[in-house]
């Protein structure tokens, strides 16, 4: 098999898929970002402790309950999303039109809590989680061996995006939920009820989180921790492309898989750190990020 630029084309393949699978995570937490903060205002700090709960959710159904990953993957968003509707309605509603740092802290803050619950409960190793038999094995692209599971991340995740879009951008919902942004007095004087148009989209934004976690839980152990590791460069892929971007979230977050993918190939040594280099640039070039509306 002939090389590219002196990696093999198996090596490289691989790393794209890595790339591409991390990329569709990336994607799908920060589009519950941007829906958090594009419709409520709302920097959610505690996103990556939401996505850590959607994991432990799945472990709980399957071996407390019998329920297995196909039903975890409906039933752990609900109820990671539900928990989301109480944290809006009982603490975050209260904060409702003063400083967004005050949101920021408490969401920190809550995120800190539930991983030292977690910690404290299940230890700090991870927990196994295996993939649904229905997707174990995979197909010889005769480049590279594509896991089943893996592609259906892909799948699902892109599936999940451009769903979400369709319904924030195409539906009189989404509508109303950004009218609801712009102008709510406005909006409740035509009998539009927006604290629970805010109320659901926090809980959406969450239950994407949720997701996320019960796609990571067969790939990644189910671990305390598991959400800290990742929120940072999530963070980074939302401001790359654009605080409350719905389009620049999914596009940022799979371009900047592929791109982890392909540094860890050609510089493995600044993999760790070229979403950090990129976010940077962009906000020397464009401050409001790649698809983000300029002040």
């Amino acid at each position: 098999m002939a090389d590219i630029l002196g990696v093999p084309v198996q090596v490289l393949m691989g790393q794209l898929l890595i790339g591409l699978i991390n990329g569709s995570f990336y994607a799908v937490l920060s589009l519950g970002l941007a829906v958090i903060f594009g419709l409520l205002n709302i920097v959610n700090f505690a996103h990556g402790a939401q996505y850590m709960l959607g994991a432990f959710a799945a472990w709980f159904l399957l071996n407390k309950l019998g329920i297995n990953y196909w039903g975890a993957l409906i039933l752990a968003p609900l109820m990671v999303g539900a928990f989301g509707v109480v944290i809006e309605r009982f603490l975050l509603r209260r904060l409702a039109g003063v400083d967004h740092l005050y949101g920021l802290l408490l969401t920190f803050g809550l995120a800190l809590i539930l991983e030292g619950t977690f910690v404290h409960t299940f230890g700090a190793s991870g927990q196994p989680y295996a993939a649904p038999a229905q997707l174990t094995g995979g197909i010889n692209l005769g480049f590279m061996f594509l896991p089943w599971y893996r592609a259906w991340v892909v799948a699902a995740s892109l599936f999940v995006c451009l769903g979400t879009w369709l319904l924030i951008e195409r539906t009189k919902f989404g509508a109303y939920l950004r009218a609801g942004t712009e102008n709510p007095r406005l909006l409740q004087a035509f009998g539009v009820n927006v604290p629970l148009l805010i109320t659901i989209a926090y809980g959406y934004g969450v239950a994407l989180a949720a997701f996320a976690g019960v796609l990571a839980a067969p790939i990644f152990q189910v671990s305390p921790l598991m959400g800290s590791n990742l929120i940072i460069v999530v963070f980074a892929v939302v401001v790359i492309g654009g605080m409350g971007s719905i389009a620049g979230s999914i596009l940022t977050g799979l371009a900047m898989g592929v791109v982890e993918g392909l540094t860890k190939v050609f510089w493995p040594e600044a993999s760790a750190t070229v979403i950090f280099v990129v976010m940077a640039i962009v906000l020397v070039l464009r401050p409001a990020g790649l698809f983000g509306k300029q002040a």
